[in-house]
């Protein structure tokens, strides 16, 4: 081994994002090298900790591979890639077994697959979701984060947020290859900028629900990883398709929780406001599977029913149920409720559509691999396929943990490489901001343009007219992005309007109406269709690096 590969063989892998993919990531990786992981908040902030529902695992016996593919893809509506799903599916299985060796507190049932209680949710055709009560994400992410806590190659950073990624752009190659060879990253701690030099780095941010005024996602949902990945040449798909989770809770105090799809996987059902029993129910009207219909449909019927009827929220009725069982099997959602006034043993949950889920993102192939060689991605950050024009309930923790372990793999086999010298951060030619509210205000301006003009249903005059403002937001945020010390704030401010324009951009080259998207001006869906790739243009981006 030369000396070079030696020095390149003792680099760190560097993750950007501690929820279930990062983790993942470095709790396989790290039997391989050192890995940092960096988490712009704290490290028990995301949206991994905020997932309720569950996790698929392909185990019952009245379960198949073939049914949970069949499943998904129709709730993708014709846009999941058959070889993706059934990879996926495939290693559910052993995902489950993983996570249960990892000390994941699985709500059990001693007559159950592995000893596991199983529930239902929406668009399944079995009972094949594994689940922490109604918390499953918190329990998972605990129970690795714990893991990664204790091991001693993973090296685990807070308050450390990505700015942007080491490429060819800033490091001269003789061959004039495209690689990325590290990241820039702002160290919120110290307020400084530092080179991070990196023998593959993993984008594992997660989603961009924080473009929308309304979203169940944590503040840390920006759409960093996209924006970083577009930036830097990747290719991206079907970003039209966001996903609006049909019920989160409508109230003054609580913008984003989370009222799970398994509750109505359980029996709970949608009402109109001021209409008593079965003759304010009104999902039956717009779908045969009634409350269990998949995401998409529940949302847009919901919508539909709010605008014709003048209201700003509908209910979600499980008084049914029983107390007893409410508080067994969704104690996290009783006592949140109970906190802000509402007893859903005896009364019904106000609830709202809100932006949840992106179920496009950088394309990837099923080792993580990105268009950039050194550079992978996992998670909601991705665009795998899997999720075609709408994501199938708790496919998503699925996804992350599946291929979290085939990226490991692929980086952990990957050729070493002979590092170059990386150029230093340059802030000698800006200044601190003294105007912080321009920021503010274009934050807001953003996500309220977003939510009125590119939400559940759409119009192309509409989607125009958003493309035409997030252009001229975007040369105000590049231009004070030019000129001032970089902030958390301008960074995902600076990510969010690149996702922005990718959504809109997408939702006009789709000139039909399929799964999330849904546009007056094509209602109907195409006889055959395909996913929307976009290829990023050459252009020269600001950058501040010698």
């Amino acid at each position: 081994m030369s000396s070079s590969d030696s020095a390149t063989a003792t680099l760190p892998a560097v993750v950007i994002g501690a929820g279930l993919a990062g983790l993942t990531v470095a709790l396989q990786l790290a039997a391989d090298r050192q890995v940092i992981v960096l988490a712009k908040r704290t490290l028990e902030e995301g949206a991994t900790a905020w997932a309720q529902g569950g996790i698929v695992g392909v185990l019952g016996d009245d379960d198949s591979v073939d049914s949970h593919v069949r499943d998904t893809q129709d709730a993708g509506a014709g846009l999941v890639d058959e070889h993706t799903a059934r990879f996926i599916a495939e290693q559910s299985a052993r995902a489950i077994e993983w996570l249960v060796a990892a000390g994941v507190p699985f709500s059990s049932d001693p007559d159950g697959p592995l000893g596991l209680h199983l529930t239902r949710e929406g668009g399944h055709a079995v009972r094949r979701i594994a689940h922490a009560a109604d918390a499953t994400g918190k329990a998972i992410h605990d129970a690795l984060l714990e893991q990664a806590r204790r091991h001693p190659r993973i090296s685990l950073r807070e308050r450390w947020m990505a700015v942007d990624l080491v490429t060819e752009r800033h490091v001269h190659q003789p061959d004039g290859s495209a690689q990325c060879w590290g990241v820039y990253a702002l160290d919120m701690n110290s307020r400084r900028v530092e080179t991070l030099a990196a023998s593959a780095v993993v984008l594992a941010t997660g989603g961009v629900g924080k473009v929308y005024r309304y979203t169940s996602n944590p503040d840390t949902a920006t759409g960093d990883g996209i924006a970083m990945a577009w930036r830097a040449g990747c290719r991206v798909g079907n970003m039209e398709f966001i996903q609006f989770h049909p019920t989160c809770l409508y109230h003054p105090q609580e913008r984003s929780f989370l009222i799970t799809e398994a509750l109505r996987g359980e029996g709970a059902v949608l009402r109109l406001p001021n209409v008593d029993g079965e003759a304010g129910r009104f999902m039956p009207l717009h779908d045969a599977r009634a409350e269990l219909a998949p995401r998409d449909i529940v949302a847009r019927a919901i919508d539909f029913e709010m605008k014709k009827h003048g209201v700003d929220h509908v209910w979600l009725d499980a008084t049914h149920l029983g107390e007893a069982f409410l508080k067994a099997h969704f104690p996290t959602i009783h006592a949140r409720c109970l906190q802000l006034g509402i007893d859903i043993a005896r009364q019904p949950i106000p609830v709202v559509p809100a932006a949840h889920y992106t179920c496009g993102g950088v394309v990837t192939d099923l080792d993580g691999r990105t268009d950039l060689p050194g550079l992978y991605a996992v998670g909601e950050t991705t665009y795998t396929g899997l999720h075609g024009a709408n994501r199938l309930a708790s496919n998503s923790l699925l996804e992350c943990v599946v291929l979290g372990r085939t990226c490991a793999l692929a980086i952990a086999a990957a050729a070493r490489r002979p590092q170059p010298s990386l150029p230093p951060w340059d802030e000698s030619q800006v200044e601190d901001a003294d105007e912080q509210v321009v920021i503010s205000h274009n934050w807001d301006e953003l996500r309220l343009l977003m939510w009125n003009y590119v939400g559940i249903v759409r119009t192309t005059k509409r989607l125009e007219r958003a493309l035409h403002r997030i252009k001229l937001l975007r040369d105000e945020i590049e231009e004070y992005y030019a000129n001032f010390r970089v902030t958390r704030d301008l960074l995902e401010l600076r990510n969010l309007v690149v996702c922005a324009e990718l959504i809109v951009q997408s939702a006009l080259r789709r000139h039909e109406s399929r799964g999330l998207h849904y546009s007056r001006d094509f209602p109907n869906a195409l006889p055959v269709s395909f996913p929307t790739v976009l290829i990023r243009p050459a252009r020269s981006d600001r950058r501040r690096v010698k």
